[in-house]
């Protein structure tokens, strides 16, 4: 996500809302249900490594791999009628 760090953001397509004793399900989405999010900024995830190897052939490729992703804090999850 293209966010600046400290910056709050909405998140509008909830699938699921669930607390102690009710759950709501939407299908697919619930209406008028939010996520109010602050950004903490962009991070580097764990390193993946990809290793391609052909027998008999002598081939073999290494590569790796760190994906980006942008980490969120909720602050308060809205229920529709709120």
């Amino acid at each position: 996500m293209d966010i600046a760090e400290g910056s709050e953001v909405e998140l509008g397509n909830v699938l699921f809302i669930s607390d102690n004793e009710n759950s709501l399900t939407g299908n697919p989405v619930i209406k008028d249900a939010k996520v109010v999010a602050t950004s903490l900024g962009e991070v580097k995830g764990d390193k993946i490594i990809v290793f391609r190897y052909k027998s008999k052939v002598r081939s073999r490729r290494k590569t790796g791999h760190r994906q980006r992703y942008t980490a969120l804090s909720i602050k308060k999850i809205v229920k529709p009628g709120e």
